[in-house]
């Protein structure tokens, strides 16, 4: 079928053999008719303008403006990319030898931060650097001494939850002032959200390959994380309603989970009909009854 394409996305472009798995973002206006029926309407495919390249990390600045990382087939790191969703525009922001992933508003709101990766001495160094919203700097690191960084979680304007890639990976909470590091878990999935009530939603993995969704206050040390729901088999990607309801998809499909009423997920979307196989992240839009959702994709 066709997709509902913004019109200034089409770019008639000739690409080569792709040495990267494509991977495509799309997005949809969510209404909630109760609990559990959810409607999704004014698809849209949003990266048609590389639609064999590589196209992830979506994470929503406003309710109206979405940054994306991308990779062309013929380029060799991943830039970011910030589309205007009332303008209809897309803008590329980042034009460096280095790759930036992951992009998220800060606290702040003046600054915006992506994970970036490196080459120091024949090495890859990933760290987390924030850049001037205004884009009037090429921004700078955030931390001095902290590297190996492959995702994070903004707690607050001086505390990041990071994932540190290792043997094993580790969950920490790192602090802006002093590069000081409080763990949290051993063998995180690479997806970790606040929740509403204060605590951090995070998955840990085990070594007989099931994993569960945890949560826990994330500078109290002293106390145990609470248990919230075993993972979709095969998932690990989630997003967090207003209302502490979870997201995850599986295959085509999206569920829902609420702490509160749900005993286990409940399906609430089938996305297969625009030719989506595979979600593999989720990104939402600020609203309650009515948002956005911005689904990582391959056919």
């Amino acid at each position: 079928m066709r997709y509902a394409t913004l019109s200034f996305f089409l770019l008639a472009a000739s690409l080569a053999t792709a040495q990267i798995k494509p991977s495509n973002v799309y997005l949809f206006d969510v209404r909630v008719l109760n609990d559990s029926v959810y409607e999704f309407v004014q698809p849209k495919f949003l990266t048609a303008f590389n639609a064999d390249g590589y196209n992830n990390h979506p994470a929503f600045f406003s309710p109206t403006e979405l940054y994306l990382s991308c990779q062309k087939p013929t380029e060799s790191q991943p830039e970011l990319y910030a589309f205007d969703l009332e303008k209809l525009t897309k803008t590329r922001v980042t034009n460096t030898p280095e790759g930036e992933y992951s992009p998220f508003r800060m606290p702040d709101y003046y600054n915006f931060s992506a994970v970036r990766m490196e080459i120091a001495r024949g090495d890859t160094v990933q760290r987390l650097w924030q850049f001037p919203m205004d884009r009037l700097s090429n921004g700078k690191p955030i931390f001095k001494y902290i590297n190996k960084i492959g995702y994070y979680q903004w707690l607050n304007s001086r505390q990041v939850a990071l994932f540190l890639v290792g043997q094993p990976n580790q969950l920490t909470v790192a602090e802006v002032d002093y590069d000081r590091l409080t763990p949290i878990c051993t063998n995180p999935g690479r997806c970790f959200r606040m929740l509403p009530d204060g605590n951090l939603a995070y998955v840990e993995k085990s070594d007989f390959g099931s994993s569960r969704l945890m949560k826990r206050k994330p500078m109290a040390t002293n106390t145990e994380p609470e248990f919230m729901i075993e993972t979709l088999p095969g998932s690990e990607d989630f997003a967090v309603l207003p209302d502490g309801s979870l997201l995850m998809g599986q295959g085509s499909r999206l569920y829902k989970y609420n702490p509160r009423t749900d005993d286990d997920w409940k399906q609430v979307a089938d996305l297969r009909f625009y030719n989506i196989r595979q979600i593999t992240r989720i990104a939402l839009s600020p609203g309650y009854r009515d948002f956005k959702i911005a689904i990582v994709g391959s056919e």
